[in-house]
């Protein structure tokens, strides 16, 4: 599985190996890390391609291409990079201490997504906890059969998923919905003329992308973008729950404005944007922002030739698409959990491997369209997902896990990892992973705090 899955991924967007592609998967391959899943293989494919849609990009506009390596421990990393993070020395918090699994009482387990405050105090409300405490969350599971917690949990607006077994997934009528998906998809939303690249010394020089996501994936895909040269403005709202100290793993390169869509003011400011922009990416449940006004038929009214990234947890179709998910949860629900651990002692795996790498997919998407926009024009629709990704993941099948280590090696770390300053502090970070002959990956701009930059283009 060299570079073979990074072609794999990339025919599913209509491109074909090239006679001058210079890609190399670099390092040895799984398991790295203590996991059954080939997260190796999944991390350096899914990077891989992305390299070759920047080098697809510089070609476009130099008319020769690169030369890409990823290295498959890098591409690992990648897959936690949030865990790397410190600020002024210090690891910020990022999990609420309710999230878990928790046993119930036919026997089951649900794991219970607690890390914004609504669903934390949901779980706690839906559950009937006598206190806000993980015991008191842990007495009120135990009450529960599993499948009625879920739906429960589900149906209050919560975050949770009952932990599954492979088999159980792949007979569920959402598992044989996703079955039938291709792992990521481009379909053409209107007509527009073709629109060239402006001038730059970056592969994404000139191109505007709105990125409308929250938590990792979405913003993962914006911070691919911008640190090839992609002016990212990364837009989120004062009302909306926002878990912000994951900026300083995906903010970097980024600009950060406040747009409440509540306010019809807010609205023509939207849309004001995406006149001028390339590339619109959002992280909400399908449905979700078309109640707005902003459907990516919409969105490529008021901008033809624009492309829209939609990245979701339980994709586009089947009984689940509405329902909130995360990647913890849909690990769960999907049989990853249960494989990395058992169905009685089920583990999440190492890495969170569905929002990384939905999160390239997203930027991928988005860059393969934009190069089926300049040499073809028409606006065009990006649609990926967690669950899809999980499909994929499982599709490639497991290894002995005893062979991989805890956590990468100290000196394999500081090889990977920078440091920069900001409005956020004095921020230690993983470096961008995708090596470029001619053009190496960076950030302009350190992050910066949500609602810091005014709702424009530079």
């Amino acid at each position: 599985m060299r570079s073979t899955l990074s072609y794999d991924i990339l025919s599913l967007l209509g491109r074909q190996r090239r006679e001058d592609d210079r890609l190399e998967i670099t390092g040895s391959g799984d398991p790295v890390l203590r996991t059954p899943w080939r997260i190796a293989d999944a991390g350096a494919a899914a990077l891989g391609a992305v390299g070759l849609a920047v080098s697809d990009l510089w070609r476009l506009r130099t008319g020769k291409p690169q030369a890409v390596s990823v290295g498959r421990h890098a591409a690992v990393a990648s897959l936690r990079s949030n865990t790397y993070v410190r600020r002024n020395g210090e690891k910020p918090v990022s999990w609420d201490p309710l999230t878990g699994h928790y046993p119930t009482r036919d026997g089951r387990h649900m794991f219970i997504h607690t890390n914004h405050p609504h669903h934390r105090a949901g779980a706690l409300r839906i559950t009937g906890a006598a206190t806000d405490s993980k015991e008191a969350l842990a007495a009120a599971v135990a009450k529960w059969d599993g499948l009625a917690l879920e739906e429960a949990i589900a149906s209050g607006g919560c975050v949770g998923g009952l932990t599954r077994s492979r088999d159980e997934w792949n007979a569920h009528p959402h598992g044989v919905a996703i079955a039938r998906l291709p792992l990521i998809d481009m379909v053409k939303i209107g007509e527009a003329p073709a629109r060239a690249l402006t001038k730059g010394d970056r592969p994404l020089s000139g191109i505007r992308v709105l990125d409308l996501t929250r938590v990792l994936a979405g913003p993962t895909s914006g911070r691919v973008l911008a640190e090839n040269g992609a002016d990212v403005l990364h837009v989120a709202a004062p009302h909306l729950p926002y878990q912000a100290e994951l900026l300083m793993d995906t903010g970097h390169g980024k600009r950060c404005t406040w747009i409440d869509l509540r306010e019809t003011s807010s609205v023509e400011t939207l849309k004001c944007l995406i006149r001028e922009a390339n590339v619109f990416t959002q992280g909400y449940r399908p449905g979700t922002l078309a109640a707005r006004g902003f459907a990516p038929e919409q969105v490529a009214a008021l901008r033809p030739g624009i492309v829209c990234v939609s990245i979701c947890a339980y994709g586009h179709e089947g009984p689940w698409a509405t329902r909130r998910g995360f990647d913890s949860i849909v690990q769960n629900v999907t049989g990853l959990a249960a494989t990395q651990g058992s169905l009685a002692v089920p583990r999440n795996l190492p890495v969170q491997a569905l929002d990384y790498i939905a999160g390239y997919l997203g930027a991928l998407g988005a860059m393969a369209a934009l190069a089926r926009q300049i040499e073809h024009g028409g606006s065009w629709l990006v649609r990926v997902s967690l669950v899809q990704v999980a499909h994929w993941l499982a599709s490639l099948g497991t290894v002995d896990a005893s062979a991989g280590a805890a956590e990468l090696s100290d000196a394999e770390l500081a090889k990977l990892l920078m440091e920069s300053d900001g409005p956020l502090g004095r921020l230690r970070h993983l470096k961008p992973v995708i090596q470029f002959s001619d053009t190496p990956a960076f950030y302009a701009k350190p992050a910066e705090p949500l609602g810091t930059s005014p709702a424009q283009w530079a």
